[in-house]
């Protein structure tokens, strides 16, 4: 059993940072893949990226070059989503999940545990 808590989001101007933390509980979370996904309203759950249990990291191409995925394996047991450059598009609900035979980082179906999400929002 895994429990996931997003935190850091918020209202930032185009161009700006948010760094989004997902604390987890029940395992340490190098012993699993995190994947974080965004929903925009009206719109289907979206991958954006993913750290797989050996630490390698896999992004979606709009979030490449702007958004970096770390990992905490000590005492706070956190996954972090730092997000540069933000555009009123990344404007979502972003959630963290965990898996723990993952094939396909980019699956929603392949992940077992959520958490309730964090709103971004960006504004232009």
């Amino acid at each position: 059993q895994v429990q996931l808590v997003e935190s850091g989001g918020g209202l930032v101007q185009a161009g700006g940072s948010l760094r989004l933390s997902c604390a987890a509980s029940g395992r340490t979370v190098s012993t699993y893949a995190t994947g974080w996904f965004r929903q925009a309203a009206g719109k289907e759950r979206e991958f954006v990226g993913a750290v797989k249990r050996n630490g390698e990291t896999a992004y979606t191409d709009s979030a490449k070059g702007r958004f970096t995925i770390s990992r905490d394996n000590t005492k706070r047991n956190a996954v972090y989503l730092q997000m540069n450059i933000l555009q009123p598009e990344d404007t979502a609900i972003y959630y963290c999940a965990a898996a723990f035979a993952l094939r396909n980082p980019s699956n929603k179906n392949e992940y077992t545990y959520w958490g309730q999400g964090t709103q971004v929002t960006v504004s232009s």
